[in-house]
């Protein structure tokens, strides 16, 4: 499939999506949202694909969030107008995809760019990535899940300090704070993340959807009832997939197991 500002490939059971406006850091207009929200409807559909990487093409940003010339030349039309169901960058809201997502962050990731990531499960960042939320230096708010998806994520006060401040943190600090899974040489980027990608393949991705799902799920209730939504929903399809009777089996005839995800 060919797009204008996301190269979007696949391989095996992985996707890539690659953000590829480089000379504007890799910034989204709302064409560039199109293209995205359209690529991660056929990742979600593809049942081939288990997994996607997300990175940004070049070596100075992963994403640099919202075009603001964009928005500026938007604004000045009269253009520009809230839409409560916009799906920035396509995963930051209203997106049911219970597959695994690795940010692969190659550099500058500040405002929607660092909401993409935050949206992601696994975050793996160049040591010369910096993540940030500077919406309020350019009169916005972080909107598309980064206030929300950071307090949750790290602890309030840290999460709080870089909400009111706009700062960047280098990606060691995001590391400390618990964003970031791993951080290793920009040079290592990606084979980092398709380390991470084939540990992830060795699991069974339906069980993996599952588990997401229990994750997500999970957050907006009690323990217990959260455990009891599993029981009620989750374990019954877990034990009517056919990746439930591989696991033991390949297990007892001591080889690897052949899923599929089904």
């Amino acid at each position: 499939m060919s797009y204008d500002h996301v190269i979007y490939e696949k391989h095996g059971h992985v996707a890539r999506v690659t953000l590829n406006r480089p000379e504007r850091m890799n910034a989204l207009d709302a064409h560039s949202h199109a293209e995205l929200i359209e690529i991660f409807d056929d990742f979600a559909a593809d049942p081939d694909l288990w997994l996607g990487i997300v990175t940004g093409a070049g070596e100075r940003a992963f994403c640099a969030g919202n075009d603001l010339k964009a928005t500026a030349e938007a604004s000045a039309q009269g253009e520009v107008r809230a839409d409560p169901q916009s799906r920035f960058a396509a995963i930051t809201r209203g997106y049911d995809c219970p597959k695994p997502l690795i940010a692969a962050v190659n550099g500058v990731a500040a405002g929607g760019g660092f909401e993409i990531a935050l949206a992601c499960d696994i975050v793996i960042a160049a040591d010369t990535a910096r993540f940030g939320l500077p919406e309020p230096r350019v009169g916005l708010i972080a909107g598309a899940g980064g206030i929300h998806r950071l307090t949750r994520q790290i602890p309030l006060k840290q999460a709080m300090g870089m909400l009111m401040t706009g700062r960047l943190v280098p990606a060691e600090e995001g590391y400390r704070l618990g964003f970031v899974n791993e951080v290793v040489p920009a040079a290592e980027l990606t084979a980092a993340a398709d380390r991470w990608a084939s540990e992830i393949l060795e699991c069974s991705p339906f069980l993996l959807r599952l588990t997401k799902e229990s994750a997500n799920a999970g957050f907006a209730v009690p323990v217990d009832e959260a455990i009891a939504l599993d029981w009620q929903d989750r374990i019954p399809r877990l034990h009517g997939s056919e990746d439930f009777v591989e696991g033991p089996r390949a297990f007892a005839e001591k080889r690897k197991p052949v899923w599929t995800g089904r």
